[in-house]
């Protein structure tokens, strides 16, 4: 297991696990994914891979796929036409941290964020997201846009 741990979040003394990377990398460049939710494994002390979603999952699954009462990172890769009609991508990093989670999961999440969040170059926007609501779809597309 300490092959598997390549980085440490200073502040909380998270790891990040190489598989985050690589599973991030597999997004952005191979399209392999639609996104990824990642948790913080409190055991291995480091962030992990929890679940990647196919290409062909949409939006609702994604928001489907995060726990509602504990907070999880998750990276969603957006796919648009401009008004240009021009097809692009942005890659969402999203902190979700439900208001009914644990105070501790919270905090943990909370220093962990931003060093995890640099091993993932590529992210065009950040969405720290409380409920649903702050990260719905019209979010997204607004920022995307």
């Amino acid at each position: 297991m300490a092959l598997l741990r390549s980085y440490s979040c200073a502040s909380s003394g998270m790891g990040v696990a190489n598989q985050c990377k690589d599973t991030f990398l597999e997004l952005q460049r191979k399209k392999t994914h639609r996104y990824v939710i990642f948790k913080i494994d409190e055991k291995l002390k480091e962030v992990v891979v929890e679940k990647t979603g196919g290409t062909a999952e949409s939006y609702n699954d994604f928001v489907s796929s995060l726990p509602e009462n504990d907070c999880r990172y998750a990276i969603y890769d957006f796919d648009f036409v401009t008004q240009e009609n021009c097809q692009k991508s942005k890659i969402f990093f999203i902190a979700w941290s439900p208001s009914m989670s644990r105070i501790r999961a919270k905090m943990l999440y909370a220093t962990s964020k931003a060093l995890f969040r640099q091993e993932l170059d590529g992210v065009h926007y950040e969405i720290q997201a409380t409920d649903p609501t702050e990260m719905d779809i019209e979010v997204i597309r607004d920022r995307a846009h």
